[in-house]
């Protein structure tokens, strides 16, 4: 009988420590990464061709809306955080082993607890657990959610023991209810473990009017008979919202979570959780594990010198914006990224992974649909101003760090993305419409192509038309290389009698001109604030040091 989809068979492999060898738990799970491993698992897929940056506009907003789910650029602290869920996943299969019948003494701990109905009993106290638990605190948007189901797609979801019958689960990914009750998360447990091995816990649980700790037991037996690896729960901080749920209640539920069902933890939430995680902390308990893990938005420093060449070493928001920075479909893009540019992308977002990407996607839907194409400071504080309002409160109690109003506004979320998304395509698509012409050899597919690309170079398309007419016409059999070179050539030194006639730009388009042209640098600056933005030995003749 073949296994279900998300099913694998399971392969045992040396885990190369002795510690966790004769166990076919551990045996059983991909080998431990190492950073190059961890940098190719984690890394996003983003498909990248230049050619594509001159493609027409709603092609181009489809591949910019994808940034938004394909781009993962592993840092530091993901490293840190993987590390630590390897080792938790690893420990906690320490002490439950299929092999010597370990796993099967803990199984029948557990139905004693059941039947006997006591729930925190010292003769059924798992004085040999190794399972541990970590607390992951956070923003919104920082995240948190999607570096923890990248970490946990490494690993299998389902592995069949052949030679033992048995299931193993690697991991569990459960989310708090709505309604902040801890009855409800023992539920959703259930139904998470119904949803993956297609089982029957929740309809058997739910009918019976089961106390909390009583299903804490239910879950310890679930837990162990289907050995779950690491139980993470996310947005943990609704719990906060039961005002009849204590706080003191909150940490007893957490501890005997994992000292009941003797399975490393990971718990995620905003600060808002946080009371709940010192509390643990202080109260010194095996619970607290590895402790909490705070996770703050990237800093842009501090610059660190490199001992070997003296020169500066890249920082992690530098090297995060300039590996973005290269995702860009648009015609006038700026190859490198300037200092101006990424400071104003650092104030704007302050570091927060999701509103980074998602600033940096929405400033490219704006650049094609004003017909812009390339990112200015102006674009992205108007694209800040206009569609990231929902989550100011938040980055402005970042910019001022105030403890409490990061507790306050931590949960702010930007509602309504797509929508927003789809909205700029459909403005992409009218200015597409109204921009695009078939020129004379419209049913040439690769006269096609060749204008559109060369038109993206900022050739004009008044010129381009008898050109590629007459390149086609004298060399049809060269490659479109050959013959955009051809075009080029004939374009920079035109025949005299071709001599192209002065073009007046109304000031309305003066942002889709050059960067360099001054009347582009008077369109991206603020009002009265033209002289200001000029730089002497540039676009100033600097008189005072000529006269020195």
């Amino acid at each position: 009988m073949p296994l279900p989809e998300n099913y694998v068979e399971a392969v045992y492999a040396d885990p190369g420590l002795e510690r966790y060898r004769g166990n076919p738990l551990i045996e059983a799970l991909p080998p431990i990464m190492d950073l190059q491993a961890l940098k190719v698992k984690l890394t996003g897929k983003v498909e990248f061709n230049p050619q594509d940056c001159f493609s027409k506009g709603h092609l181009r907003a489809h591949q910019i809306s994808a940034l938004l789910d394909d781009f993962f650029q592993p840092l530091s602290i993901h490293k840190q955080l993987e590390e630590k869920i390897s080792v938790m996943i690893r420990g906690g299969y320490v002490g439950r082993n299929i092999a010597d019948g370990s796993l099967n003494k803990k199984m029948q701990e557990g139905y004693q607890r059941i039947m006997s109905g006591v729930t925190s009993d010292f003769r059924f106290s798992q004085t040999n657990s190794t399972a541990k638990s970590l607390s992951l605190i956070g923003c919104s948007g920082s995240g948190k959610s999607s570096t923890i189901n990248r970490i946990l797609a490494t690993y299998p979801q389902v592995i069949y023991h052949q030679d033992y019958n048995a299931i193993q689960l690697p991991y569990l990914r459960i989310e708090c209810p709505s309604d902040g009750s801890l009855k409800s998360l023992c539920l959703n447990f259930f139904r998470e473990v119904d949803r993956t091995l297609h089982t029957g816990y929740e309809e058997k649980y739910a009918r019976k009017r089961h106390s909390t700790e009583v299903l804490l037991s239910l879950m310890g037996q679930v837990a162990t008979q289907r050995a779950v690896g690491v139980l993470v729960i996310d947005e943990i901080q609704r719990l906060t919202l039961k005002r009849s749920i204590s706080k003191e209640a909150m940490l007893e539920f957490f501890v005997a979570l994992v000292n009941v069902i003797g399975v490393p933890v990971v718990m995620v939430g905003t600060p808002k959780a946080r009371p709940i995680f010192e509390m643990e902390l202080q109260a010194g308990r095996r619970s607290a594990g590895f402790g909490s893990l705070f996770w703050e938005p990237m800093k842009p420093g501090p610059v660190r010198i490199n001992p070997k060449t003296g020169e500066p070493k890249k920082t992690e928001w530098q090297a995060f914006t300039d590996k973005l920075w290269q995702y860009q479909w648009l015609t006038n893009r700026d190859e490198i990224l300037s200092d101006e540019i990424r400071d104003c992308w650092f104030d704007l977002s302050q570091g927060v992974l999701d509103i980074v990407v998602k600033l940096f996607v929405l400033a490219q839907m704006r650049a094609i649909s004003t017909g812009l194409e390339r990112i200015t400071v102006k674009l992205l504080r108007t694209v800040y101003q206009q569609e990231l309002k929902p989550v100011h409160p938040m980055l402005d109690a970042l910019r001022r760090g105030d403890p409490e109003l990061i507790v306050k506004y931590s949960d702010l979320q930007l509602p309504d993305m797509d929508k927003r998304l789809l909205e700029l395509r459909q403005v992409i698509d009218e200015r597409q419409a109204e921009k695009e012409r078939i020129p004379a050899f419209g049913s040439n597919e690769k006269a096609l192509r060749l204008y559109t690309m060369l038109q993206g170079m900022g050739c004009e398309s008044g010129l381009l038309e008898p050109l590629i007419e007459n390149a086609f016409q004298q060399y049809p059999e060269l490659s479109l290389p050959e013959l955009s070179r051809i075009i080029l050539d004939w374009y920079s030194t035109p025949p005299k009698s071709r001599k192209p006639k002065a073009t007046n730009v109304k000031s309305t388009g003066w942002h889709t001109l050059p960067s360099d042209d001054l009347r582009f640098k008077f369109s991206q600056a603020e009002k009265g604030r033209f002289y200001h933005e000029l730089q002497y030995g540039k676009e100033l003749f600097d008189v005072s040091t000529w006269l020195s």
